[in-house]
């Protein structure tokens, strides 16, 4: 009777089982970046290095989320302690992607409001005609925030327990989704010409590059979550998996909502 009493759970949470993942996601880290410091610099095998790297980042995330779904569908590992404590991550990793845009925003405005001498004194850069924000821009910043509309129509219509209306919520956020990473990729291709033109491409370029892949990420995110939904994977009441989702789309817009009014918006008007 006493073996038995200690194997009984005596708190809510879940304590996964010894798993491989970490490791290979280590290692696979570790490939990755002597893959792509090895290929940058032209030294023969870098390459391949940089892609066996990919591949097993690619390979464990699939593996390890696969592995979650499981525990929290199929094994009702997830309670409500365990989903507050996967909540508190997703907040916290929204937080250090903030940190990591905020870099961006610290340049921009360092330059912008004092501006150096060997960019002309001024802001845009002499020779730098910079990029009107009431064409492609505002049509994507439209685009962007119907999509959190439309993902929050599906959140709601999950909540209330309408499958078919969030999938069509979702549907809709998706083609939004698509369209928007199409509109930059056109935008993209008329302004490089911006390419070697300084600390103008480096923000412009380097802050919507970045922005552009957080957005393929999370139409994947969504892309995956209507197959779940499809695959009646999400409750009325235990659908993390789609709010962590929409979570981080609404991040995404609220990203592109501040780079239009400061670097396409504030930048193309202000002169110093």
């Amino acid at each position: 009777m006493k073996a038995k009493a200690k194997m009984v759970q005596r708190h809510p949470f879940h304590l996964g089982a010894p798993s491989p993942w970490p490791l290979v996601a280590a290692l696979g880290g570790l490939s990755l970046t002597f893959g792509g410091v090895l290929f940058m610099h032209n030294y023969k095998g870098g390459g391949e290095l940089l892609c066996l790297g990919v591949f097993t980042i690619l390979y464990v995330m699939f593996t390890w989320w696969r592995d979650v779904v499981r525990e929290g569908l199929f094994e009702g590992q997830h309670t409500l302690s365990v989903q507050q404590g996967l909540r508190m991550g997703m907040i916290l990793f929204i937080v250090s992607e903030i940190m990591f845009f905020f870099a961006f925003f610290w340049a921009f405005f360092t330059s912008s409001i004092s501006p150096v001498f060997n960019i002309g004194g001024v802001w845009p850069p002499a020779g730098i005609e910079a990029i009107s924000p009431w064409g492609l821009p505002f049509l994507n910043t439209i685009l962007l925030l119907s999509s959190g509309a439309s993902v929050t129509w599906a959140h709601h219509a999950i909540v209330a327990g309408f499958k078919k209306e969030a999938l069509q919520g979702l549907g809709v956020t998706l083609a939004f989704a698509i369209a928007f990473t199409g509109m930059q990729g056109v935008e993209y291709m008329h302004s490089f010409w911006h390419v070697g033109r300084g600390i103008w491409f480096c923000i412009l370029h380097g802050y919507r590059g970045f922005h552009g892949f957080h957005v393929i990420i999370g139409t994947l995110f969504l892309a995956i979550c209507t197959l779940r939904l499809y695959w009646d994977h999400f409750s009325r009441q235990h659908h993390f998996g789609f709010e962590a989702a929409a979570w981080y789309w609404h991040f995404v817009d609220v990203v592109w909502l501040f780079l239009f009014l400061t670097i396409y918006w504030w930048g193309f008007n202000v002169i110093i």
